[in-house]
């Protein structure tokens, strides 16, 4: 028994579990099976299953953990800082740092342009000197390429470094201040705009996973002081309802790529009860407020009554709040004295953390960060990382840039040095395995010169490469260090079913824990299950 166990770890993993359960293998050749498999530019998409879990293809649930790094919404025509550093340095940087993830703010406009191939409004603010390979020539000082082909080797070198991209349109217009502007459309750019570009840009890079997922717009805010440019949530169909417009936009998206994760953000204000929102913003003579204001896009209240709805594209929607500190602006849950807990009933909970704890869908906080300030600020920034870190909780950090006012960035000096005070608060939130190995979101590339692929932190399931985790320990092999993230008290029941179940073939006997991937540890603690040993398995989170 043992002999044969050890002996399918030389074949694929279907392969293998049908033999663990002493039937023969179906006569499946190896060229056949590798003509189904996804190839490297296929295999990386995300998904959410019934848990409201972002899982990868084969059902294991993955962690990003990215940054957001700004430029091309603000007219710079490329990535801040490009005037000074080399950008494939500065990306091989963030992903050495162990960045698996980046949340590239653009705008309506600048993806038209690349749409329709209209000529860069001013030449990118590259330095041509730092930057030879940003040249038409290939050399220092030459002719700065098209900002579109620019984008398209940050895409590729993002590609080699294992860092997937998330776009997010941060305003219609390219503009420093386009993010002020509370809807996704204006005067100059229409929602029909919007759509347009982000249907294109999905098209685009439908075959390319290292565009994982799109965030629809940056913010949707205003107030009712200024009802025409409120941006509200109900189950309308006005021109400033914002669910209505995700809904629509993510439609024209998902048609065109339906493996594309799509990032839903939420409002400024909701009605309180016994109100709509067709209420005044405050009555002044008794001071009542009628609306539960907080961040820009941070508010998702409305989605308790009316949820997204994408139909079939259920399975790619997540929730992307917003949540910054006192210093950018003294929020009335910020009173001395706040904790983690008075955040989560203040703030937290009833804005966003109900859909992740309800199970409705994963959230994403898709801003977060700020100034050292040894005080308010950075207490709010440990207590958020540290509920993140808890709750598992998607997240992209504001921001690499050092030119955000009112929150600094992760670099300084002319984007030539890191904060490494900032990153040490930073770096707890990055997914690690045991080891401190940085996780990619990509099945095959590892993530920097400090990080591992998904595959080498899951298992491959068809190679001797295994979870880095997944060590036979001498005396120990029940440890709860087997399997770095392995639900072993699932991977027992799992068992027991798979030894009640008649058709093993469609039984997947070979994952026992649940988890898509065939490994070592899978195979000692089955092992020992089934020789009748007095197995203690213990439930281990990473």
């Amino acid at each position: 028994m043992l002999h044969h166990i050890f002996q399918k770890l030389l074949l694929p993993a279907a392969l293998a579990g049908t033999m663990l359960a002493g039937t023969a293998a179906p006569a499946v050749s190896l060229a056949a099976q590798a003509a189904t498999q996804p190839d490297s530019y296929h295999d990386d998409w995300l998904h959410v299953n019934d848990n409201a879990e972002i899982v990868d293809k084969d059902g294991n649930p993955v962690w990003i953990t990215g940054c957001n790094w700004f430029g091309y919404n603000v007219g710079s025509q490329v990535f801040d800082g490009v005037w000074s550093q080399n950008m494939h340095d500065m990306l091989r940087q963030i992903a050495d740092h162990g960045f698996n993830f980046l949340r590239v703010p653009m705008s309506t406009e600048i993806l038209l342009q690349w749409k329709n191939g209209d000529p860069d409004p001013a030449t990118p603010k590259v330095n041509q000197y730092s930057n030879p390979e940003l040249t038409e020539e290939g050399i220092e000082g030459g002719t700065i390429k098209y900002s579109f082909d620019i984008w398209n080797m940050a895409v590729k070198w993002c590609r080699e470094l294992g860092i997937k991209i998330m776009i997010d349109i941060h305003s219609a217009e390219t503009a420093s201040a386009g993010h002020q502007i509370s809807l996704w459309y204006t005067d100059k750019f229409s929602t029909e705009d919007w759509c347009d570009a982000l249907a294109w840009f999905a098209d685009y890079y439908k075959d390319d996973d290292t565009i994982l997922a799109i965030d629809l717009k940056n913010e949707p805010h205003g107030t009712a002081d200024v009802k025409d440019q409120m941006a509200k949530w109900d189950d309308s169909t006005d021109p400033t309802n914002w669910k209505y417009a995700a809904e629509t936009c993510a439609a024209r998206i998902l048609e065109k790529n339906p493996e594309l994760l799509v990032m839903v953000e939420g409002t400024e204000v909701y009605p309180k009860e016994g109100y709509d929102w067709t209420a005044p913003k405050i009555d002044y003579t008794t001071m009542t407020e009628y609306y539960y204001g907080t961040w820009w896009g941070g508010n998702f209240r409305g989605a308790k009554k009316y949820p997204i709805d994408l139909g079939k594209y259920q399975s790619q929607l997540v929730y992307s709040p917003h949540d910054y500190g006192p210093l950018v602006w003294e929020q009335k849950w910020f009173y001395d004295g706040f904790t983690q807990e008075t955040l989560l009933k203040d703030c937290w909970y009833d804005n966003w953390f109900f859909l992740q704890d309800e199970g409705v869908a994963p959230l994403l906080m898709g801003e977060w960060g700020g100034f050292m300030d040894g005080g308010k600020n950075e207490q709010w920034m440990t207590y958020l990382r540290d509920f993140m870190i808890e709750n598992r909780i998607h997240h992209t950090f504001w921001c690499f840039n050092e030119n955000s006012g009112d929150t600094g960035g992760l670099v300084y000096d002319n984007f030539g040095k890191w904060d490494e005070e900032k990153y040490a608060l930073v770096k707890p939130a990055l997914w690690q395995d045991d080891n401190g190995k940085f996780i990619s979101l990509d099945h095959t590339i590892a993530l920097g010169a400090n990080g591992i692929s998904l595959s080498d932190y899951y298992g491959s399931g068809n190679s001797s490469t295994t979870a880095p985790d997944s060590k036979i320990i001498a005396g120990d092999v029940n440890s709860d260090k087997l399997v770095n993230g392995v639900d072993l008290t699932l991977m027992r029941q799992n068992i027991t079913k798979w030894q009640s179940t008649e058709d093993v073939l469609t039984a997947s006997p070979q994952d026992t824990n649940g988890n898509g991937v065939f490994s070592v540890a899978d195979i000692v603690l089955l092992t020992q299950y089934l020789l009748g040993k007095d197995v203690t398995l213990k439930s281990y989170t990473s």
